[in-house]
């Protein structure tokens, strides 16, 4: 199973302010990000699960959560910790899970993901979130492509070119 975080982020890492997105929506990047997800399971936190509750990404959610334990949305699983995570998503045998925010969240599982899709939107912005900082050394960008209002990005971790999930 191969983790693989995606992220809309501005030009200063930020990636939300006040649980929204700081900058005018995207269609395309919304497009491209929805269709992306769609047929995998997704890792998301408590808040950003509650954020989308009138469409929500994926076939199952797992939501990493350290007081939320139940949902009224038969696809939405509970997790505990980032191992829990891990476990409930190698349970689906999906082939890929997506990481998708908020920023605790991409910092709890930035260690275990192999490849991130980050969606660069032009500009900075005041933002409360922010997506981690990482070692490009660690990382190589695969493609890169200027799409409407945004640049897509596909990192690979280095040490994990065989899609597997690395190891700490």
């Amino acid at each position: 199973m191969e983790l693989v975080a995606v992220a809309a982020l501005a030009e200063n890492n930020v990636i939300g302010l006040d649980g929204e997105l700081p900058w005018e929506s995207i269609p395309a990047d919304k497009r491209q990000y929805r269709a992306r997800v769609a047929d995998s399971p997704v890792v998301l936190g408590r808040q950003t699960f509650e954020s989308m509750l009138d469409h929500l990404p994926g076939t199952h959610q797992i939501v990493l959560s350290r007081t939320e334990r139940e949902y009224d949305v038969e696809t939405a699983i509970h997790a505990g910790d980032v191992d829990e995570a891990i476990a409930i998503a190698e349970s689906l045998e999906a082939t890929t899970v997506y990481v998708l925010g908020g920023a605790e969240i991409y910092a709890l599982l930035q260690p275990h993901v192999s490849r991130m899709f980050l969606s660069r939107v032009p500009g900075e912005y005041d933002g409360d979130s922010h997506y981690p900082i990482w070692s490009e050394a660690d990382w190589e960008l695969a493609s890169t492509s200027d799409e409407e209002g945004f640049t897509l990005e596909e990192w690979v971790r280095r040490n994990a070119s065989d899609g597997r999930r690395p190891t700490n």
